[in-house]
């Protein structure tokens, strides 16, 4: 092995596995052996324990959420808990959910919208948001929920690719980031607007007003037939420096959504899970929307962004037991360290799930220490639709491991050929690139619009992740880094998220990311922009510290040569840090599409 791969197998070696006791979680896992779930699943059981339109007239998203819970057993109980800004609640059981979702899609019936048409849903995590998800899934028509932070540019960008036809909105958006580029969006025809004050009707010229044309609409609807390869999701990525891709998903992914809610979050009947992530995000509808809503449990849905006080108190008062969050939030809680946790009754809360970039081992282990229960980090893409590869329940924990597959994934480590194939890389601890294989329900079925780059995705039977790994003797897979991420000094290719982990072990630093800056000598060197814990300050003697710190545990090779102290890093508004942009910055190059850095124009 060279003195490169041994660097990277030792993040795998420093931190011991978490042990869990098989029945410490408080209840009997869902998936009890991996092992034997791997062999004996299929795709075809996991469309049985779904329902499917009465009369075996197709699959719908909306019904399997919804309509089979609210005519059945579970109709009566609570399917979202919202808690608003200043305090608010309402509940919505699952027949509230069926009735409010029946009378939007009467309401888009009523204004002329057809199958197929593209509906925007641009607001915070509001109850209308979720009604018209769903309620615009049950007229079959394509559904994009949008991040209420975007600014213009972003937003109109979108709608455009997407030809959006319907928007619904809050009258403070509508006014400050839709009404001066309406005009640009000839296709846009029909405006809703959610009013603030649920008292007040909304007059503003060219909309209409939610509780006139919706909440006067019949309470009976019925799906119409729906094959699920019929579209229903529209996501966007991100963009590096072109256009945001708009991944299209069909109603099959429900398929995904539902067994992954299972299998990688755990899902009992009787849960209250929480799932921090806006619907704005691929996370926040496959997760916040779909998956607790098919399996039957109660969503709780927090309008207020994050704050530490606020979340602990919300995992306390509703008696939270899974709970779905960001490292982003993650890394927040730990700079307030443990003792912010004390005094909350966290006794109903069994398992603790991230997503949304790579957790570092140290989160894992801290989510032990202030929980008594490590966070389980799991991976997957906006174009996979699903959580492909995750720590479950009744796996031991590997800090800073992906995990392993999803049963019905098959999944792999390659390298491209030159004759556009790939081959498989076998030997353990050997990095390539993440590959899947083809064919899982919740898989992208294109780009809308560009047909040519969606093909470039794919080589042979595998689905090709962009994201390089590798893959360790017990066949748990290690993140090492986007392939355009990926640093290359004096011959050695270094990831840069296992540099950024190694920083994130010292006391001092809270933040750390790593890009490769260009060097005459080593082609490019290891750079490193942290942001400090409270109580530590910027200082060479502390930077001389960081730097042999990483050089002690990674090695000459791969540690750091330069390291930036910042106040923040640049990060997108779903949590992952844009190297990219750190690279931009310090090279003084065009900083590319900035529709998703946190903190951009609202």
């Amino acid at each position: 092995m060279s003195d490169q791969a041994a660097g990277r197998a030792s993040l795998a070696d420093l931190y011991p596995r978490i042990v869990k006791p098989r029945a410490a979680s408080g209840a009997p896992a869902n998936m009890p052996d991996y092992h034997q779930a791997h062999r004996t699943f299929t795709w075809e059981a996991a469309r049985g324990l779904l329902d499917g339109l009465p009369g075996g007239r197709g699959l719908n998203i909306a019904h399997e959420a919804v309509d089979r819970h609210a005519t059945g057993p579970h109709a009566d109980r609570h399917a979202l808990r919202w808690i608003g800004r200043g305090g608010g609640r309402r509940i919505l059981t699952y027949r509230d959910l069926m009735i409010a979702t029946n009378r939007f899609a009467n309401t888009l019936r009523g204004l002329g919208v057809r199958e197929g048409d593209s509906v925007f849903v641009l607001a915070g995590r509001i109850p209308e948001l979720y009604i018209a998800v769903l309620g615009a899934l049950k007229v079959k028509c394509v559904v994009s929920p949008l991040f209420s932070a975007f600014g213009p540019e972003p937003l109109m960008t979108r709608l455009d690719i997407g030809e959006g036809r319907v928007l619904v909105t809050t009258e403070p958006l509508y006014r400050r980031k839709v009404a001066a580029i309406r005009s640009q969006l000839p296709k846009l025809e029909h405006v809703i607007l959610v009013p603030e004050d649920r008292e007040a009707a909304t007059e503003v010229p060219g909309t209409l007003d939610w509780r006139q044309v919706v909440e006067q609409q019949s309470p009976d609807f019925v799906i119409p037939p729906t094959s699920p390869e019929d579209r229903a999701l529209l996501h966007f990525t991100s963009g590096t420096t072109g256009r945001p891709k708009g991944a299209i998903h069909v109603h099959e992914a429900v398929v995904t959504h539902h067994i992954t809610g299972r299998y990688a979050l755990d899902l009992h009947d009787d849960d209250i899970f929480w799932c921090t992530a806006d619907p704005g995000w691929v996370t926040g509808t496959s997760y916040g929307i779909i998956a607790p809503l098919t399996n039957g449990v109660t969503s709780i849905v927090v309008e207020a962004e994050f704050d530490a006080a606020t979340w602990y108190g919300v995992l306390q008062n509703e008696r939270v037991s899974v709970w779905y969050t960001a490292p982003t939030a993650i890394r927040m809680m730990m700079k307030l360290g443990t003792d912010a946790v004390r005094g909350f009754d966290l006794s109903a809360l069994r398992f603790l799930a991230s997503v949304g970039e790579p957790l570092n081992p140290e989160a894992v282990i801290w989510g032990q220490q202030a929980f008594g229960k490590p966070f389980h980090d799991n991976w997957w893409q906006t174009e996979t639709g699903g959580i492909m590869i995750a720590n479950f329940v009744a796996m031991d924990v590997k800090p800073g491991s992906m995990g392993m597959p999803l049963p019905g994934i098959g999944a792999g480590i390659v390298r491209r050929n030159d004759d556009g194939g790939v081959s498989q890389i076998d030997e353990p601890m050997v990095e390539g690139e993440l590959a899947l294989k083809a064919g899982w329900p919740s898989m992208m079925r294109g780009y809308l619009h560009e047909e040519e780059r969606y093909r470039k995705c794919f080589a042979g039977p595998w689905y090709l992740t962009g994201d390089l790994a590798m893959r360790d003797a017990d066949g748990y897979y290690w993140f090492v880094g986007r392939s355009d991420d990926v640093i290359k000094s004096s011959g050695h290719l270094i990831g840069p998220f296992e540099v950024e982990s190694t920083l994130m072990e010292h006391p001092a630093v809270a933040e750390a990311g790593v890009i490769g800056k260009p060097d005459p000598m080593a082609g490019e060197i290891v750079k490193a922009f942290v942001a400090l814990n409270p109580g530590f300050s910027p200082s060479e003697a502390l930077r001389r510290e960081l730097l042999g710190h990483a050089r002690k545990r990674l090695g000459a090779v791969v540690a750091p040569k330069e390291i930036d102290f910042s106040t923040g890093l640049p990060r997108t508004r779903s949590g992952k840090i844009m190297r990219r942009l750190l690279k931009a910055r310090e090279l003084g190059l065009p900083e590319g599409d900035l529709s998703t850095l946190e903190g951009d124009v609202r």
